[in-house]
């Protein structure tokens, strides 16, 4: 990398609704897409994001990560206030800051935390709409917190991945998986190390079953070990799913 070159990390916040994830996709816009876009014509010069995962079409975010190099002699905490005023209202970045030229967000050991929201209720509320998954059919919260408990640790979640995952490997550690209830919101918080492809919703659907009575909470451990993806509950509705931390731990070499 050039010396006059210097690497930018951004963290973005989005609602996904009208996006098709975040990676480039042919076929609709995307996060990526936009910041890069909106970066290149703000610097004058052509900007690759590269981010640190990606998130579903539909599902939204408060803090990803995404880094880019730049020859821009812009400071990096000015960066958020120009980009807010020419980003999509629906896309604000939270944050800037230079890192080393050789840092990779993807490179490092991280812990993610998401949280799935589930609107349990009579009628479904307008303002929720975009942002939990509405039911009806009342869920029993400490059946789902007990089921929970079976999902907490260093597994196999291949069971909780989508078939057409690409991952070289599907053992991952959950280190904190919490639901919760405030009046008629559930809310399903865990953290990790990283996520299989459709792993926290596929989690979230497996736990409202528990929740409706239609698997005991002491079946989650046989699903996991089943390793097989017919086994456990449907793919929740990505609406309800957001990526509300990202936190870096070390950098690994």
């Amino acid at each position: 990398m050039e010396a006059d070159v210097k690497r930018i990390m951004l963290t973005v916040a989005y609602d996904g609704t009208n996006y098709r994830g975040w990676q480039l996709q042919p076929n609709g816009i995307t996060i990526e897409e936009v910041l890069n876009d909106t970066l290149s014509a703000l610097l004058k010069e052509e900007i690759k994001v590269i981010g640190a995962s990606r998130t579903d079409t539909g599902v939204h975010s408060l803090g990803s990560i995404a880094v880019f190099d730049t020859a821009s002699r812009m400071p990096a905490e000015r960066l958020p206030y120009a980009l807010n005023q020419r980003l999509p209202r629906d896309i604000r970045i939270q944050g800037a800051t230079e890192v080393a030229p050789d840092f990779h967000p993807r490179r490092c050991d991280s812990r993610k935390t998401y949280e799935y929201r589930i609107l349990n209720r009579e009628f479904p509320l307008p303002t929720q709409r975009l942002y939990a998954y509405f039911t009806y059919v009342p869920l029993d919260v400490p059946r789902m917190q007990a089921a929970a408990g079976y999902l907490v640790g260093r597994h196999d979640f291949k069971s909780f991945c989508s078939a057409d995952s690409s991952a070289q490997t599907t053992v991952r550690t959950v280190y904190d998986l919490q639901v919760s209830c405030r009046e008629e919101l559930i809310v399903i918080r865990i953290t990790g190390d990283g996520f299989l492809y459709n792993m926290v919703r596929i989690i979230a659907g497996t736990l409202m079953e528990a929740g409706r009575g239609r698997i005991r909470p002491e079946e989650v451990a046989d699903i996991l070990n089943a390793c097989d993806r017919a086994k456990a509950g449907p793919t929740a509705p990505a609406c309800g799913l957001t990526l509300v931390k990202y936190e870096f731990i070390r950098e690994t070499t």
